[in-house]
């Protein structure tokens, strides 16, 4: 009599290949930089208003502002690293708009159910708005014979590097205020709230030797503020400026690593609801 022998075969798992952190990050870069330059009203008006408001505020300001060692008339050039922080800020927020729309679209929610990393998402998305800003930013200085100024390689590569980072930052902090939120109009009050005071208590507008008390220490405590008075050291490296370089960048880039890794966080939160 012939014995049987049963043998129980494991059952075959087929995993899916991860794609890894660096392709759907690059995906989603790519995404954000063609949809941004599809729409040509979008990209018109970043430059533009800021442009408008370098003009018509630093006009307006130049026959009442003194700034200490300058005289009146140089107020559009202590205002220009300021506009270039306003549309590098500008573009970081429209684009981290596009994060809740993707998630009212569904898109968001497709994206997290493919077999990639949170942190891709992340990587992706603030690269990508951190590349629109840096740009816009960057175009901004051929404005800079409008101020008398004439920057060399060093103080272009050294604005480039500041601009850079300041829109990295920036494009993280709102990527963090965006992520939980599912409204344009919940965004839109914390940027009225958070974002365009930090740019205004910057030393954009004013620097922080003429302010009272308490908001000098306002604008001590604001990162932003190394940011803008880098550029004003790159630019403009005749003038006093209220820190040292090297202290500008090492703030500077210290709240890009914080602005990130709060990012990062709140992405990969087990307790977060992603999508509504």
């Amino acid at each position: 009599m012939a014995t049987l022998t049963a043998t129980t075969a494991a059952p075959r798992v087929n995993r899916v290949p991860q794609p890894g952190i660096w392709l759907p990050a690059y995906t989603l870069w790519r995404r954000e930089i063609v949809r941004f330059y599809r729409q040509k009203a979008r990209v018109v008006g970043v430059i533009a208003s800021p442009l408008l408001f370098w003009l018509v505020l630093g006009s307006g300001f130049a026959n009442s502002f003194h700034s200490s060692g300058s005289s009146s008339d140089k107020y559009l050039g202590y205002f220009f690293p300021g506009a270039v922080a306003m549309i590098v800020l500008f573009t970081a927020i429209f684009s981290m708009m596009s994060l809740i729309q993707d998630r009212n679209e569904g898109f968001l929610l497709s994206v997290l159910a493919a077999p990639v990393s949170r942190s891709s998402i992340v990587l992706g998305k603030v690269m990508g708005g951190a590349t629109l800003a840096a740009i816009q930013g960057i175009v901004f200085l051929v404005f800079t014979p409008l101020v008398g100024v004439h920057p060399s390689l060093a103080s272009i590569g050294i604005s480039v590097a500041v601009i850079l980072m300041i829109s990295f930052e920036l494009t993280a902090l709102g990527f963090t205020i965006a992520w939980p939120m599912d409204s344009p109009q919940a965004f839109h009050a914390i940027v009225n709230l958070i974002l365009l005071p930090l740019w205004m208590l910057s030393g954009s507008l004013f620097p922080a030797s003429g302010a009272s008390g308490w908001m000098r220490l306002v604008m001590l405590l604001n990162p932003l503020t190394y940011g803008v008075d880098a550029l004003r050291n790159a630019l403009f490296p005749a003038q006093a400026t209220s820190f040292p370089l090297a202290i500008n960048l090492a703030v500077t880039a210290g709240f890009c690593l914080l602005t990130f890794i709060a990012s990062w966080a709140i992405v990969n939160r087990r307790s977060n609801r992603p999508a509504a």
